[in-house]
């Protein structure tokens, strides 16, 4: 095992299993309200950058986005300004007001 695997097993035991693999933000989104939605937990905000589905969400948790929907119909990206709603797999434990940050995959 090198040192680079040593130190990826190490990062994702620390997040629960999941691994962000850009080092800086590319995005943030405040958090508006919180729901749950089928099991999965949706998160309604504001978006302040570029947001693609596939993308981590990094709170206290962190979470991958499956799709973003806005006016109720599922888009392909979110951009800066952007009211949304974030379905995401896994769980964030976000709070309302807080801002999260958002990493490329």
């Amino acid at each position: 095992m090198g040192l680079f695997d040593f130190l990826r097993k190490k990062a994702e035991k620390e997040t629960g299993g999941e691994f962000i693999a850009s080092r800086r933000p590319v995005a943030t989104f405040r958090v508006e309200q919180i729901m749950n939605i089928m099991g999965r937990e949706a998160l309604i905000g504001t978006v302040e950058g570029i947001i693609y589905p596939g993308y981590k969400v990094k709170g206290k948790g962190i979470a991958i986005i499956r799709e973003i929907q806005k006016d109720r119909k599922r888009v392909d990206f979110a951009v800066d300004g952007d009211r949304v709603a974030l379905i995401l797999e896994g769980n964030t434990n976000a709070k309302k007001g807080e801002r999260l940050e958002v990493y490329q995959s």
